[in-house]
């Protein structure tokens, strides 16, 4: 009997968070369930792979089962299974793969192996009314990118960063003051209290011809405030202070950048009308309403997917693979999981 209805299940491992999702081409999310390792890795100040893969190969199955419960459907209900093939920590990604290929093998439907960043790309035309072309903003631990995106498995990378990626920045920062990790939501919530004047700080990059961004030099100086602290003057305020100026130049470069993105994707496409924003750095209220502004002055319009999906999750790679089978892009139970995968097809991976 033919299938009346498209049913995805996504499955995310790329990184902490072990993700199994299910949608339909109704745009109904049907489940998602979410284990994060967070806590194991706090001690650490960071991911450890090790552990993270580990906690994926324990948890999958169980919370596959969960999400098929929760969507109360069968596996013979699904069409396709998407996983995440790359980029990550790979020894994660191998485990999201494996298990996606087992469900495809048991259940005789296709394999889509999702790029993770056309996951966080793709996410707003979920949750939104967002139609291609659109220009992206990709911000997360890992990546920092500007992107033309034209249409599914389509990209034009405009951007990205020559150093380090924000939401590592925003880690190490808080590390650097002791507050732990992740950084990103506790610089913004001391950044509130916090004079966003107070320090002189570095805006790489600020007024070059490209898009690229670059954020080592700002972390550098950052660090050589820390480090200039005699340890029993740090406070609160201080710390406060440093997290808004610190958030301040971020957005300063972010603009600036995208300025010119703006400018050249409106060249590429007059009738372009939407800039995203995705990733995990995406959540950030204080980024947002900055770049919310930017877009207004340049007649745009900013869509953002809830805060709940701008981290890494499987609702994110189960669309993504809808879109992707609703085009007939799908894999072979032979691919190869990638630990870096760009999303522009005219660069070398």
């Amino acid at each position: 009997m033919k299938k009346t209805k498209t049913i995805i299940l996504g499955i995310e491992s790329s990184c902490d968070e072990t993700a199994v999702a299910i949608i339909d081409n109704h745009k109904n999310i049907l489940s998602h369930v979410l284990l994060s390792s967070i806590d194991e890795h706090q001690k650490y100040g960071g991911v450890v792979p090790e552990i993270a893969a580990r906690s994926h190969l324990l948890s999958l199955d169980s919370l596959t089962a969960q999400a098929m419960k929760e969507a109360a459907i069968d596996y013979k209900d699904l069409s396709a299974v998407a996983a995440t093939g790359g980029p990550g920590l790979i020894g994660g990604v191998m485990v999201g793969m494996m298990g996606a290929k087992a469900i495809a093998l048991a259940c005789h439907i296709p394999l889509i192996a999702v790029n993770h960043l056309e996951g966080h790309a793709l996410i707003a035309r979920l949750t939104h009314d967002v139609s291609f072309p659109f220009l992206l903003l990709l911000v997360s631990g890992g990546h920092c990118q500007i992107l033309i995106c034209e249409n599914v498995n389509e990209y034009h990378l405009l951007g990205t960063t020559i150093d380090d990626a924000l939401g590592e920045v925003y880690d190490k920062l808080a590390r650097m003051m002791g507050l732990g990790y992740p950084g990103g939501p506790l610089i913004e919530k001391l950044a509130l209290k916090g004079d966003e004047n107070r320090f002189d700080l570095p805006r790489p990059l600020k007024g070059r011809p490209n898009c690229d961004f670059s954020f080592s030099g700002l972390k550098t100086k950052v660090r050589q405030i820390i480090e200039g602290w005699e340890e029993d003057e740090i406070n609160l305020q201080d710390a406060a202070d440093l997290s808004a100026s610190f958030q301040k130049a971020v957005a300063d470069c972010l603009e600036d950048r995208l300025k010119r993105a703006i400018k050249i994707a409106l060249d590429y496409h007059p009738s372009l009308s939407d800039f995203v924003i995705a990733g995990g750095v995406a959540a950030n209220q204080y980024l947002r309403g900055q770049l919310e502004n930017l877009a207004c002055q340049k007649g745009l319009s900013l869509k953002a997917p809830p805060l709940s999906l701008c981290t890494d999750n499987g609702v994110m790679i189960a669309w993504a693979g809808l879109e992707r089978f609703q085009q007939g892009l799908t894999d072979s139970l032979d691919f190869k999981p990638r630990p870096r995968w760009p999303l522009d097809k005219n660069l070398k991976r």
